[in-house]
């Protein structure tokens, strides 16, 4: 196996079309987004016999906390078993690729001066994956990689009527009478000037929870990246002609990605939210995409304080199947990681997350 940096985004895009999970955050225009804020980036693949089996985003963070290289939902690998040549043993192939992947991380690591790694690998959370990355030196980050570690899905491959049918029977219901209601009005948007009317909502809810929002620099040249391959999309919600509800969609890889949203809660009791996920699900099979990724999940019984919790159950009642990966993870490169663990410790603990 050998590893080098892949330049040519037909051959980065091609390969993670063929694989089964992954998400934008290791696409090729989460690179150029990256870059556009400013990050290096480095887009390695690990090849044997010339044919490409691993393909992985890394981008250096230069953070108040310190300096480190993130891999956010990567590895991105084919499966084992149907693309090594006679191999019966898929978790040393695993253990060799990230082996290498690793090895090539700690050299740009010392050399860009970053204090750690961290990793939130789309890897199914159990004890197996748990016991590789611990054997690589790895241990569990005090802070997730601004990525989720848990999602839930829906499979929009299936009839229309069908995924409708597998909906909590009240969702369905807000749905069809927001549909009904001539006061509330569904609005698609690919125009980047219109970021600045997500973020103008997005700031006022913010004022009322009182938490750290995305930057408005952040979320437009993220939205001017993706929609530039037609791959991004506003979607904004109207009750008597204010806009009370936004989201920003992204389409990639037969997948369409709930990756942004906000909703004035003075208006939780008008069921706009319902009809603005319904628009979206719908664009996305249009546009023949298998999944719909409803961007982040925790176990609402399980966590009940925790602030995802509350809108995990408005995503559960469009059904679809939860996904838990491994936790995030670091690999200390210097003794200022310390610093950082304790830092982002004291600050998760404050947030109650």
């Amino acid at each position: 196996m050998k590893i080098q940096e892949i330049k040519h985004k037909n051959i980065w895009e091609d390969f993670l079309k063929n694989c089964s999970e992954k998400t934008f955050l290791q696409s090729w225009n989460w690179g150029e987004f990256q870059n556009k804020m400013g990050n290096k980036i480095w887009r390695l693949g690990i090849y044997e016999n010339r044919e490409l089996f691993s393909a992985t985003l890394a981008i250096k963070v230069i953070a108040k906390r310190g300096t480190f290289l993130l891999v956010q939902h990567g590895p991105n690998v084919r499966n084992y078993k149907s693309q090594i040549p006679n191999s019966k043993q898929p978790s040393n192939h695993k253990l060799q690729i990230l082996s290498l992947l690793l090895e090539k991380l700690k050299e740009i690591g010392k050399k860009e001066n970053c204090s750690f790694i961290r990793i939130a690998p789309l890897l199914p959370r159990n004890e197996e994956n748990k016991k590789l990355f611990q054997s690589l030196g790895f241990l569990k980050a005090s802070m997730h990689a601004s990525a989720y570690e848990a999602t839930l899905k829906i499979d929009i491959s299936l009839p229309t009527e069908m995924f409708l049918q597998k909906m909590r029977k009240t969702t369905r219901y807000l749905i069809r009478q927001a549909m009904k209601s001539p006061e509330i009005e569904i609005i698609k948007s690919n125009n980047a000037q219109d970021v600045k009317l997500y973020d103008k909502l997005n700031q006022e809810v913010v004022k009322l929870h009182q938490f750290t929002p995305f930057s408005f620099e952040f979320v437009k040249n993220e939205f001017e990246v993706f929609v530039k391959d037609n791959q991004g999309l506003l979607f904004f919600g109207k009750y008597q002609d204010q806009i009370i509800a936004a989201a920003l969609i992204i389409f990639w890889s037969d997948i369409g990605f709930y990756h942004h949203a906000a909703l004035l809660p003075t208006h939780r009791k008008i069921p706009i939210a319902y009809l603005l996920q319904w628009e979206a699900i719908k664009e996305a099979k249009k546009r023949g995409c298998l999944f719909y990724d409803f961007w982040g999940y925790v176990d609402p019984k399980k966590h009940s304080r925790h602030p995802w919790a509350g809108p995990t159950l408005f995503k559960l009642g469009f059904g679809g199947k939860p996904y838990e990966y491994i936790e995030t993870l670091d690999l200390p490169l210097s003794r200022k990681y310390w610093l950082t663990y304790i830092f982002e410790k004291l600050r998760r603990i404050k947030r109650g997350v």
